[in-house]
């Protein structure tokens, strides 16, 4: 494994974002002199906070899975998850709604999710979820250790025995392909199988080996932590200046200062230079590039589709609802085809509605409900739409009388606070192509042949963040964090 060289004593984090956050516990506990600087006045990144009107809304990640990977970074420097996090397990995990009316709950507990499906769709159905429920399981075991928490300098870091049980195992056919062997209802073919698109593509050209990403969700399980995915963002920075991190909020950093083909410290916009033996950078990896390295060619990547989100603090209350909500609409394959292929806004669309005021209600004004609505969008490089003008508007309306026909009724006349986030609001928070999904899991953008953690040319900067490895996702950017630390540590190897 390539590792920084030279001192590593002294090391600066721009940015404290759930991945710079779990890198700098790491290297606390590896006994580093940590400085993380942010430009925000809180920490998270992505998983940050909007408050508006005694409405308080997570503004990136609202599903949690893997919160061992939580206590992992906190256990860096001592400390016990439970001191730090009031976690939620939800149940369901979610609830999804069909076209044809028909609902089902996502449960984690294997023999009732099992009754489930045999309630909806049949005993047959049941007999293949039990099947996939093993084959993902083991799928998340073969890939975890060799592939995922594993920092990968050449493909020749692939081969392993592991490889050889996921060639055989099917790991790389398409998706889609291997859901269909385990599943023949279209309603638990498209639950197990939605998760792609977190990894920017289609059920239907994503590799098989992102079922883990199913697995995570549906079976693993989903957690909501008191306060919201931002409280864990608090709980991380706090452990870290506990033990030393120091933290300095409202700093924007400009550029970092190299000589000699190292980096030398970081320059804020205060004109403040901060001195560092290695510099960790946790902004999206195409715009660190872009806008705090020396200039260098970089290679050209396919980015994940965008969304748009709706932030609702509203009068309405649904007791038929779940905490995390998936409505599909009645076309699969050409509503990706419309997103991903062609650049349109979907015509038929599946929507994310999560709930967290039903779980928390202190996120929101006594008696008041909040919603996070999510919609995939194309980024905007497939589809340069003019966000800042009235699309906004005539998309936020279409999608709440969506909503509206698939039984929220009243929605729209809720409304209290409603704020909405689009690929150009993604864009100006620095994520590239408009997207807050970085770049897409394309095979030749997965693995080794994802943007490296380490600096090419500048042996002292390491990434860290969904923009490499080893991707996209909570769980991924929490590990992102700690193999970072590992490429100044040397540890993990």
């Amino acid at each position: 494994m390539r590792t920084v060289t030279g001192r590593t004593d002294r090391v600066v984090v721009v940015g404290a974002g759930l991945g710079g956050l779990a890198c700098a516990l790491h290297l606390a506990g590896s006994g580093r002199q940590v400085t993380v600087l942010e430009r925000e006045p809180v920490p998270g990144g992505r998983a940050g906070r909007l408050g508006v009107d005694g409405y308080e809304f997570d503004t990136g990640p609202t599903v949690l899975t893997m919160p061992d990977l939580i206590a992992e970074a906190l256990g860096a420097v001592g400390e016990e998850l439970h001191d730090w996090l009031d976690l939620t397990p939800l149940d369901p995990a979610y609830r999804a709604y069909y076209p044809d009316g028909s609902t089902l709950d996502v449960l984690t507990d294997t023999t009732r999710m099992a009754a489930e499906i045999s309630r909806v769709c049949g005993p047959r159905e049941a007999d293949g979820y039990l099947r996939f429920v093993e084959y993902a399981r083991e799928l998340w075991r073969l890939e975890r250790t060799d592939f995922i928490e594993r920092n990968l300098d050449a493909p020749s870091d692939l081969i392993t025995g592991n490889l050889l049980k996921l060639l055989s195992g099917g790991a790389f056919r398409r998706l889609q392909t291997k859901i269909n062997q385990f599943f023949r209802d279209p309603r638990t073919q498209r639950i197990f199988s939605f998760q792609a698109m977190y990894a920017g593509l289609a059920p239907h050209d994503a590799l098989a080996i992102y079922a883990v990403i199913a697995y995570l969700d549906s079976v693993a399980g989903v957690y909501f932590p008191r306060g919201g995915i931002h409280a864990v963002s608090r709980a991380m920075a706090g452990a870290a200046e506990k033990h030393g991190v120091q933290i300095r909020y409202d700093t924007t950093v400009t550029r970092v200062e190299t000589v000699n083909g190292r980096a030398t410290g970081v320059l804020t916009a205060d004109g403040d230079l901060v001195p560092a033996d290695v510099v960790v950078l946790n902004p999206d990896l195409p715009v660190a590039y872009r806008d705090l390295l020396p200039a260098a060619p970089q290679r050209r990547l396919t980015y994940s589709p965008s969304c748009v989100v709706l932030h609702v603090g509203s009068r309405q209350a649904y007791a038929k609802i779940a905490h995390h909500n998936i409505h599909f609409g009645r076309a699969w394959k050409g509503t990706f085809d419309e997103v991903i292929r062609r650049g349109e806004l979907m015509t038929d669309p599946s929507l994310l509605v999560t709930n967290p005021s039903r779980t928390d209600p202190a996120v929101a004004p006594p008696d008041r409900h909040t919603y996070y609505v999510l919609a995939p969008v194309p980024n905007l490089h497939r589809a340069p739409f003019e966000w800042r003008g009235d699309l906004t508007q005539r998309y936020t309306d279409q999608l709440i009388g969506t909503l509206e026909g698939r039984g929220y009724v009243g929605f729209g006349d809720g409304v209290e606070v409603l704020r909405a986030i689009t690929p150009a609001e993604w864009e100006e928070q620095g994520m590239a192509a408009g997207t807050p999904f970085a770049a897409a899991h394309t095979l030749f953008q997965t693995g080794p042949f994802r943007p490296s953690n380490l600096h090419r040319d500048l042996s002292n900067v390491v990434f860290v963040g969904s923009g490499t490895q080893p991707g996209v996702g909570v769980p991924m950017v929490l590990i992102s964090g700690k193999l970072a630390a590992g490429r100044i540590t040397g540890e993990g190897r």
